[in-house]
């Protein structure tokens, strides 16, 4: 069986998008998006300046993460190494671009379904190259069996010095460059020109132009966009730091030390030494994940710290009127399991299909290990509920059903683990933050009803509960975003939050009023307060929720 890969040749490709148009001819490729483009990257001052070219697309990787991280196969690997897709099985979930550390997928806006570069599976199966091969003018793309040593792609591979993109993502691709330069292949090494004849691109259309809907200004189209300058030239100006970079506002853009984005000393110097921009690529797809995605993680914190909070205390002995207590918690458990699954639902772009993660479930993707665990985590309550109608109980099903709540309230921090292209969701401490959000929500549920609670011991248990979560979170906050990252992405990331566009966010929604407010009241104030201290600690939680998941988002990947 053949292991088929491409070696892209940059000293042969001049940068004409034969490529780009035959795979659109080929596959009949929507308007706005792309299976293969060329970026276009300027390097020096005129008049010694060079123009390079790189050919982007899918890596069709020995280990792709993308195939881990789709809940229903409609992405798999085949036995000759190809990456295919079969829209007819995806739910349009967009978990695989974020898995993808190449930027290589995008949801084909008439299918409402992913898609990408499948090597021309069909043309292959037949004796055929792929079409972006075979019309290529000066033979820069070269296709074949990499386990053949008499290949022409095994050949090139023995003979050059060849690079792959982002190969510390452990993905094994199976693309490579021969003379592949950082500034083409870091994609936070260079930024777009927005006053090049190409500028415009940078609006996007299809998948990021709905992102952009409401928000149409040139600030909000290129606020993510990392410019980079040698402080070589005194021409130029520089700003020495990536804080006053990111302290810019979204109506401002700015430059960027490059030693801030490359993390090998090496590669800084191959791009520090000339000014790089980028002028010719393809739109930014924007964030993926967006509203929805953040408001079912702050329901799901609601749905299983309700319950966590009254059984748990329940467990111990703690108040003497836990049943009505955890009625309630059980009751708020359920309503907003339920609104967790409609958002869930609604984020898709094939809504329609949500019942195929449960029936065509592929297990190594924590969206169908997730959706199992929300199943039975419904289930369990809704007996618990049943049991409590008939006046009966069972410490063992309480215990069952903290479990699943603590699972309930963690796995999507597996699920962000596996989203390999954005490096902050790696973060270890992840599924801690998550765990402390719902057991902070459940304690502000019963904050809001505390002035109605009739038992001594709950009032002092759920304010000392509550005081003690918020210190943990503003702990875990603080070690996640002060302690080194490992990556230069999660670093972006982390100023991002602090310092750039989401500080004030950060700084106030989520320290201020979703922290040190409600710790003030839980410690200083009446019970009659407590209410209020409950609200400012959903909204913060909301708040951070909100500013996790689109930060990372942020980050180019190409």
């Amino acid at each position: 069986m053949a292991n088929y890969g491409f070696i892209i040749d940059n000293r042969k490709c001049i940068g004409c998008h034969a490529c780009t148009v035959a795979c659109k001819a080929e596959h009949d490729v929507p308007v706005g998006v792309n299976r293969t483009w060329v970026k276009y990257i300027e390097k020096g001052t005129f008049p010694q300046t060079s123009r390079l070219f790189s050919v982007m697309r899918c890596n069709h990787c020995d280990n792709a993460p993308c195939v881990d991280i789709c809940p229903v196969t409609a992405l798999y690997r085949r036995e000759d190494g190809i990456v295919d897709f079969d829209n007819r099985r995806c739910i349009g979930c967009r978990a695989c671009m974020q898995a993808c550390p190449y930027d290589a997928l995008y949801i084909d806006p008439e299918t409402h379904t992913a898609a990408k570069c499948n090597y021309c599976a069909h043309r292959v199966d037949r004796g055929l190259e792929p079409a972006c091969v075979n019309v290529c003018p000066t033979h820069a793309i070269v296709s074949g069996d990499l386990d053949d040593p008499n290949s022409e792609i095994s050949l090139l591979r023995s003979q050059h010095e060849v690079t792959v993109r982002k190969p510390e993502k452990g993905t094994l691709p199976a693309l490579f460059y021969i003379d592949g330069d950082m500034a083409s292949l870091n994609p936070t090494a260079t930024a777009v020109s927005n006053d090049s004849v190409w500028g415009s691109q940078v609006r996007g259309v299809g998948h990021y132009a709905k992102f952009l809907q409401g928000h149409q200004s040139k600030a909000a189209a290129t606020s993510h966009h990392f410019p980079i300058v040698s402080k070589a030239n005194s021409n130029v100006k520089i700003i020495d730091s990536l804080e006053k970079f990111l302290a810019l506002g979204d109506d401002q853009t700015g430059v960027l030390n490059p030693e801030a984005t490359v993390k090998s000393a090496q590669q800084s110097q191959q791009v520090a030494s000339e000014i790089a921009r980028r002028t010719y690529d393809a739109p930014q797809k924007g964030v993926l994940w967006g509203w929805h995605v953040a408001a079912y993680i702050w329901t799901k914190a609601i749905a299983t710290g309700a319950v966590i909070v009254p059984l748990t205390a329940s467990l111990f002995g703690i108040g003497d009127t836990l049943l009505k207590l955890k009625l309630i918690g059980v009751v708020c458990g359920l309503l907003f399991l339920a609104a967790t699954g409609a958002l869930l639902a609604a984020d898709l772009d094939q809504p329609k299909r949500f019942i195929y993660v449960l029936l065509r479930p592929q297990w190594k993707s924590w969206l169908v290990r997730g959706a199992y665990i929300i199943t039975a985590y419904a289930a369990s309550l809704a007996l618990w509920l049943l049991l409590a109608i008939g006046q009966q109980s069972s410490v063992l099903l309480d215990v069952v059903v903290i479990a699943l709540a603590i699972a309930t309230a963690i796995y999507t921090a597996f699920l962000l683990a596996q989203a390999k292209s954005r490096d902050f969701w790696q973060g270890r401490l992840l599924s801690v933050h998550m765990l402390i959000h719902a057991l902070m929500a459940g304690g502000a549920i019963f904050l809001i009803g505390l002035p109605f609670a009739e038992s001594s011991q709950w009032l002092l248990f759920i304010r000392w509960f509550v005081g003690t979560a918020i210190i943990a979170r503003l702990a875990c906050d603080a070690w996640e975003l002060a302690t080194s990252h490992s990556t230069s992405d999660a670093a972006l990331t982390v100023k991002l939050i602090i310092r750039g566009r989401y500080a004030r966010l950060y700084w106030w929604g989520v320290v201020a009023l979703g922290g040190v407010f409600p710790l003030l009241f839980v410690l200083l104030t009446p019970n009659w307060a407590m209410p209020i201290a409950g609200v400012a600690i959903l909204i913060g939680i909301y708040c951070s929720e909100h500013i996790w998941v689109q930060a990372p988002q942020r980050i180019p990947l190409a």
